[in-house]
C-alpha cells in the first residue's frame, strides 16, 4: 500500500497532509503531519499539484481556501465536525449580524461560509494572541467554540460573546474518571485540549493545542502523562517519547475510547482510492473563498 501511495504522489505531484487524530499509520505515511494551525501554514507554502488532506472537511477547505489553483482532495467527503457543523452558516450570519459593532474571531474549526463572515480566524494554538492582537476598545464575538472561548476570556480578560458550540470528543471527558487517574497515577501530569470543559482543565498541569501538548511532552521529565484530548495524538507522544508512559482520559461512559469518529473515517484504502481517481475534491465559492482568504491571512500575519 505505501509503494502504490508513493507512485501515485510521484504520478500527480501529490503531497500528503494529516492531522494528529489520525489513525496511526496515516500519520506515519504521510508527508507532514501536524495541528490546524502548522497544517494551515504547510498547506499555504506548498509547491504540489495536488493536496491530499487527511483531516476533516473545514481543514480541506483551508487548504483550498490558500490554493485555489491546486486540487484540494480529502479521502472521504463524509469527514465532517460536529464543531463546525454546531455553527450553520445562516444562523452564523444572523448572529453577527445582531452585534455589528463586533470584532469576529472565528476558530479554524469551522465552514468556509463562516470563516467568509470573520474579521479573524485563530487555532487553539494562537488563539489568545489573536485576542489579544485586538484593540482593548473593540467588542468581541468568538465562535463556534465555547469551551476554547471560555478559556480564552480567562487568559486575557477580555469580555466576548460566545457561540454556542462544542467538540463531541472534547466535551465528554470525565472528571469522575479523571480524578480516579489521577489517585491510581499519583505522579502523572495531567495534560489537556483548551476544547475541553471548564471541570477538565481545573485538573490540568498543562493546557495546550495538539503541538503544544506534544512539546509539553518531550521537554518535561516526568514519565508519565493523562491525555486529554483526541486518543491519536498519543501515537506521536509515544513515537518521540517511547520511555514514558501515557493514558488516555476516558469519557462519561468510563471508556478510553475517545476517538474522533469523523477523523477515523479516512483510511489507507480510500487514500489510495482517492490519489488514483483525483476524486473528492474540494470546489469553493470563489466569492466565499475570497472572503474567507482575508480573516484567514490576518491569522497568518500575527503569527
Amino acid at each position: 500500500m505505501l509503494t502504490k501511495i508513493k507512485e501515485l504522489k510521484e504520478k500527480h505531484n501529490a503531497i500528503i497532509l494529516a492531522h494528529y487524530y489520525q489513525e496511526p499509520e496515516i500519520q506515519d505515511m504521510a508527508d507532514f503531519v501536524g495541528d490546524s494551525l502548522e497544517l494551515s501554514r504547510k498547506a499555504a507554502s506548498t509547491d504540489a499539484d495536488v493536496i491530499l488532506f487527511c483531516g476533516v472537511h473545514f481543514m480541506a477547505e483551508t487548504a483550498k481556501i490558500v490554493n485555489p489553483e491546486k486540487k484540494v482532495i480529502i479521502p472521504d467527503m463524509d469527514a465532517g465536525c460536529s464543531l463546525a457543523d454546531s455553527a450553520p452558516p445562516k444562523l452564523f450570519k444572523k448572529w453577527v449580524e445582531k452585534h455589528p459593532d463586533h470584532v469576529v474571531v472565528s476558530y479554524i474549526n469551522c465552514s468556509a461560509e463562516v470563516k467568509a463572515l470573520s474579521d479573524i480566524i485563530c487555532t487553539s494554538a494562537n488563539a489568545k494572541k489573536v485576542v489579544e492582537s485586538i484593540p482593548k476598545d473593540k467588542k468581541i464575538l468568538f465562535a463556534p467554540d465555547r469551551f476554547l472561548g471560555k478559556y480564552i476570556i480567562k487568559e486575557t480578560g477580555r469580555d466576548m460573546v460566545l457561540w454556542n458550540g462544542s467538540c463531541q470528543v472534547h466535551e465528554i471527558f470525565s472528571e469522575k474518571e479523571l480524578v480516579k487517574m489521577k489517585m491510581k497515577q499519583p505522579k502523572a501530569k495531567v495534560l489537556a485540549h483548551p476544547e475541553c470543559d471548564e471541570n477538565i482543565l481545573i485538573h490540568s498541569d498543562f493546557i495546550g493545542s495538539t503541538s503544544a501538548l506534544i512539546n509539553y511532552v518531550n521537554i518535561s521529565d516526568d514519565r508519565q502523562f493523562i491525555i486529554g484530548t483526541e486518543p491519536g495524538v498519543i501515537h506521536q507522544m509515544q513515537k518521540q517519547n517511547p520511555k514514558k508512559e501515557f493514558f488516555p482520559l476516558p469519557n462519561q461512559n468510563g471508556c478510553a475510547c475517545n476517538e474522533c469518529p469523523h477523523m477515523r473515517l479516512n483510511t489507507m484504502e480510500k487514500i489510495i482510492e482517492t490519489l488514483s481517481s483525483l476524486k473528492n475534491e474540494i470546489n469553493l465559492d470563489e466569492k466565499t473563498r475570497i472572503k474567507a482568504l482575508k480573516p484567514l491571512n490576518k491569522m497568518l500575519e500575527i503569527i
